[in-house]
């Protein structure tokens, strides 16, 4: 079997309203990872445009993400952040990545299900197809480890199995090329932490989300930090004290949402938080949690804001990344192109 380097690839899509789920669901782990691999962090733009977005704001919002990876400690002279869309391997790949993965595997989707509605017909092809993108994503980088959170770990089984069948279908052509017995690495999900799932401040079993009506279903990365105060003080409970075993929490979906939180931004297990506050009111938690969030999140808001008044700077980030991740995606592009036979 092929060896493969350790390699990190993970993206976020720029839909504007970053928020606490964003960060402890994906941009926390970006941080820890950077430490101990190599990393490349992208803003995909071109899965954004699976639905309607208005230019201008898709502009702001690519910055944005931007300006929020490096506030919140990505570092971009060791590190590659860059949009998708400067890199156009990502859109060939996704194109032999489609004659590749069969109809039946996008069927199994749940992520369509859940986007498109009823109202299927209507739907885009982008947003049927865009898990064949996002395995061309990770695989033009031959990334090994992707950090998400639950929700996607559906997708990289599908990259995974891509992956496997661009191997097994092309296996004579990969040896011929010199690339051994495997082209691409079957890259692993990683889902860490007590918060990979953060559910809205207004209702438990939802998952925290910017198309939410209320502002108070969510702690927006820009938030002052008088703003994320008033949402943890608000956010819902039951009148029942907290539980001291993580059991306890079954069937509280707000309260298992709330010492899930603390627990990812404390950097501790749930189980820790309950020993702690088993038996404690909601109130007295509460203001121990809005503290916690304000002295973790509001540096994140500010840095963000500095960043984001210097669009030249962000810009300039993109452009480096963009050439530094286009040098790997150029190569597994030309070697994909031999396998494939086509003449180049």
């Amino acid at each position: 079997m092929a060896n493969f380097p350790e390699r990190v690839f993970s993206g976020v899509q720029p839909t504007g309203n970053l928020h606490l789920g964003n960060y402890l669901g994906a941009i926390v782990k970006f941080v820890e990872l950077q430490r101990s691999h190599e990393c490349l962090y992208c803003v995909v733009d071109l899965h954004a445009i699976t639905v309607p977005q208005k230019p201008a704001e898709l502009k702001a919002s690519i910055r944005e993400l931007t300006a929020a990876y490096i506030a919140c400690g990505v570092d971009p002279a060791a590190h590659v952040i860059f949009n998708q869309s400067q890199v156009s391997g990502h859109a060939e790949l996704a194109w032999v990545f489609n004659c590749v993965a069969r109809i039946g595997w996008l069927n199994r989707m749940t992520q369509f299900k859940e986007k498109a509605g009823k109202d299927r017909e209507n739907a885009s092809v982008g947003l049927y197809a865009y898990p064949c993108l996002m395995a061309a994503d990770i695989l033009l980088y031959k990334a090994t480890h992707v950090p998400v959170g639950e929700d996607q770990k559906q997708h990289i089984e599908l990259a995974r199995d891509v992956a496997q069948k661009f191997n097994l279908d092309f296996s004579e052509s990969i040896a011929a090329n010199g690339f051994g017995d495997q082209f691409f690495p079957l890259p692993e999900p990683l889902i860490q932490g007590p918060a990979t799932r953060v559910m809205s401040l207004r209702d438990g079993s939802k998952k925290m989300s910017k198309s939410d009506p209320s502002d108070y279903s969510r702690i927006n990365l820009s938030d002052e930090p008088d703003a994320i105060a008033q949402k943890v003080r608000k956010a819902k409970t039951d009148p029942e004290p907290l539980p001291s075993e993580v059991e306890g929490l079954a069937g509280r979906p707000e309260a298992d949402n709330l010492v899930g939180i603390f627990a990812a931004l404390s950097g501790r297990a749930k189980a820790q938080v309950l020993q702690e506050f088993g038996g404690a009111q909601f109130s007295a938690f509460k203001t121990v949690l809005a503290d916690l969030a304000v002295d973790r999140l509001a540096p994140i808001g500010v840095e963000m804001r500095r960043l984001s008044a210097d669009p030249a700077y962000i810009d300039g980030v993109l452009v480096d990344g963009a050439a530094r991740a286009r040098k790997i995606a150029d190569e597994t592009m030309k070697a994909v192109k031999d396998v494939l036979g086509f003449v180049r």
